[in-house]
């Protein structure tokens, strides 16, 4: 029998609520800080460098997000693959998935930061970038990109520990991490005046020492998901399993923080009042999607273990567990979020168009994230049982596809910021239906074979 610390978690057996509750409370925790990372960027520039600047924080999000989200999708998939081969016992398997998924990290960060830095003017020119910003946005993403291995490789220890039922130990370094932001943030920018370029050093400095965390747990480990940079290679096999996994979901990310960038130009053409109070917005509506997408996370690890362990029903359970839990933890944060909008808004900035078009934005597209649940807990239990493919169909259709036909036919006709912000809570309505369906009708269960990662529809 394979040893386990007690770091771990072993979801094959147990009460489903708890297991899912204990393992995703440290992922939402960790989630909030993620997004405190953005918020506090945010909160910084726009009260000490101005409006501008705020907008400029907000236009570059999209393009970090285009190349980091597809990474974070082959992270997903390495998850996937470690989780099932921890739940079927298999040690090696599980240590050459581990050495692999990290020395294919490696050669990604190389990719990212040359790519990253070298689209960045270009991807502003195509989102159409005001003057009064474009300046600052191309400093963030320049500094940006140069230090984004520190965050890819944060990911994927992280991603390796919570395969294994680890979500403790990620959240600690991630909470250090967001508070160092913090204090460098307003080091670099209320005193020593660096602005935009500040909270951009304060970024990747904070992502550097997570990484260094993360890594050094696992270093130190007993257990066969330790790692030892004397067995760090790529076995073709693992990364063949990893990459058919991970590709689909990475691309689905990808490619819609991608499309994004497009929808940033249609916001961006109401000019930097609009953008940054579509910003502020942002940064608010982004803790709503907390539950949800740490439920998801859990369920993923949860379906992969006990598909990996031949309990196809006990997947079934806790992905029912998982949507219900996400529905009333959804609704506990956007029903608070719409009453109390106007304080939270100005955290950011108090320019009353900033607040308008804020206010705007809250009203109309908030109350949509509670049905949206349905697409982050169903692709997340797909994805545990290996069918990454399905998830990716319906999320680039609703989220790409649909979107963008949207935007291109109906901006021909209504001339209205509001029209626009609502490009995204159809597309979740669309998915979510999509991916219910899909579900229920239950194929990727039937052609199941229970065998670690070959389970793949």
């Amino acid at each position: 029998v394979m040893h386990r610390s007690r770091q771990s978690t072993d979801m094959t057996q147990g009460c489903i609520w708890k297991q899912l509750l204990l393992f995703a409370l440290p992922l939402l925790v960790g989630q909030i800080f993620q997004q405190l990372y953005n918020t506090i960027d945010s909160v910084v520039v726009g009260r000490y460098v101005g409006k501008e600047a705020l907008a400029a924080v907000g236009a570059t999000g999209n393009v970090v997000n285009a190349l980091i989200n597809f990474f974070s999708g082959l992270a997903t998939g390495a998850g996937v693959v470690i989780s099932q081969y921890f739940g079927a016992r298999d040690q090696k398997k599980v240590h050459d998935a581990v050495h692999t998924a990290v020395a294919m990290t490696l050669l990604m960060a190389v990719i990212c930061t040359a790519v990253g830095m070298l689209i960045s003017y270009k991807a502003l020119e195509w989102m159409d970038t005001p003057e009064d910003v474009v300046g600052h946005a191309a400093a963030y993403l320049q500094i940006y990109f140069a230090g984004v291995s520190g965050l890819m490789l944060y990911n994927i220890g992280s991603g390796i520990l919570r395969a294994v039922g680890d979500s403790r130990r990620p959240l600690y370094f991630l909470i250090f991490s967001a508070c160092l932001n913090l204090a460098l943030d307003l080091v670099f920018v209320c005193v020593l005046g660096m602005g935009v370029e500040g909270v951009a050093y304060a970024t990747i400095i904070a992502q550097f020492l997570s990484a260094l965390l993360t890594f050094f747990v696992l270093c130190r480990s007993q257990e066969c998901y330790r790692f030892s940079l004397r067995d760090l290679k790529l076995d073709w096999s693992m990364l063949r399993q990893i990459l058919k996994l991970g590709i689909p979901t990475g691309l689905q990310l990808g490619i819609t923080a991608l499309s994004n960038v497009f929808v940033q130009s249609y916001i961006n053409a109401f000019q930097s009042s609009c953008m940054a109070g579509w910003t502020s917005y942002n940064r608010l509506d982004a803790f709503a999607w907390l539950p949800m997408l740490a439920l998801g996370m859990a369920n993923t690890t949860f379906v992969g273990q006990n598909l990996g362990a031949g309990q196809l029903e006990r997947a079934k359970k806790g992905t029912r567990t998982a949507l219900l839990m996400s529905l009333v933890g959804t609704a506990a944060i956007v029903l608070p979020l719409m009453l109390f909008s106007d304080a939270a808004l100005r955290l950011f900035n108090d320019d009353p168009e900033v607040l308008r078009y804020g206010h705007d934005f809250v009203r109309y597209i908030s109350l949509f994230y509670i049905p949206y649940c349905l697409t982050q807990i169903y692709s997340g239990a797909l994805r545990g049982a290996g069918d990454s493919v399905r998830p990716m169909v319906i999320c680039l259709s609703s989220f790409v596809v649909f979107r963008q036909i949207y935007l291109f036919v109906g901006t021909r006709f209504i001339d209205s910021h509001i029209f626009v912000g609502l490009s995204y809570p159809m597309g979740w309505v669309l998915s979510s239906t999509a991916m219910y369906i899909v579900y229920k009708r239950g194929t990727w269960e039937k052609k199941l074979k229970i065998a670690p990662v070959e389970t793949t529809v």
